[in-house]
């Protein structure tokens, strides 16, 4: 099943905001680190309880996803560290946006919130994690219900409109269940096709 947001922005909407970049000479791992800066100042917000802002910074921090790799590919400036940067810098915003909400809450007892959120940050690490070990074995994996854009959208709107413990909720479940699926779509894949792809039980317990 495909992700319910595209993966990539349109030409027309990426295209000038890159040339401008381009001729800035912004690099696409500023870009990137950037974009972790801003989601950094989304958590400290979310700690204060400034909810509503913070969704909104959190939504831009995480837009400026969407011009890294295009601005990396138009300069010529696409890397292999540049993509595992990139990576990483998306994981530690979105965790550091949810341990923002979980400082705000631990400070008020809320235990639900406080499971909810260590539920969302494994599931959402495990979305990442099966594809990274899928692509290991050479095995493309682009599908999943719930990626990061998704979960981007869910938890900067419950921010924004004030329904958060309802967006903890659906992120928590959907970001289980599509680690779940992903699971489950290497197992249907590599169905009698374990040789060939280079698995074997010697590498299962990393």
């Amino acid at each position: 099943m495909p992700s319910l947001v595209p993966r990539s922005a349109p030409a027309w909407l990426t295209d000038p905001v890159v040339n401008t970049l381009a001729g800035m000479g912004v690099s696409p791992n500023l870009l990137t680190a950037a974009g972790f800066a801003v989601n950094g100042v989304a958590a400290v917000l979310c700690a204060s309880g400034e909810f509503s802002i913070a969704g909104v910074v959190m939504i831009g921090g995480s837009g400026l996803d969407m011009f890294d790799g295009a601005l990396a590919r138009a300069t010529g400036r696409a890397t292999d560290f540049g993509s595992v940067f990139d990576a990483v810098m998306d994981r530690l915003s979105e965790a550091a946006v949810l341990f923002g909400l979980l400082v705000w809450f631990s400070d008020r007892g809320d235990r639900t919130e406080e499971l909810l959120i260590f539920v969302a940050v494994v599931g959402s690490l495990l979305v990442s994690y099966v594809r990274a070990r899928a692509e290991i074995i050479g095995l493309r994996l682009r599908e999943g219900l719930f990626t990061r854009a998704e979960r981007v959208l869910l938890l900067g709107g419950g921010l924004i409109v004030g329904l958060l413990t309802t967006a903890l909720w659906i992120l928590a479940v959907l970001a289980c269940a599509t680690a779940a699926q992903r699971l489950a779509l290497v197992w249907w894949k590599t169905r009698g096709g374990n040789e060939k792809l280079g698995m074997g039980n010697g590498d299962g317990k990393r």
